[in-house]
């Protein structure tokens, strides 16, 4: 599972977490996640801006 980060604000979504107040359970991959969807801390970046930060192992 991969985690991928904010570049404006360094929100992390994490896969294995999701983003429940969000919406998206854990487990979401990052695929799932809506190509609109806006960072939730800073509202500044779309997923497209978001990167891939580290491989988590289970």
């Amino acid at each position: 599972m991969m985690s991928y980060t904010c570049p404006v604000c360094e929100y992390v979504y994490d896969e294995r977490i999701g983003a429940p107040r969000e919406g998206f359970a854990p487990g979401t991959a990052w695929e799932s996640i809506p190509d609109d969807w806006c960072c939730p801390d800073c509202g500044v970046r779309e997923k497209v801006d978001f990167a891939p930060t580290e491989e988590v192992s289970r």
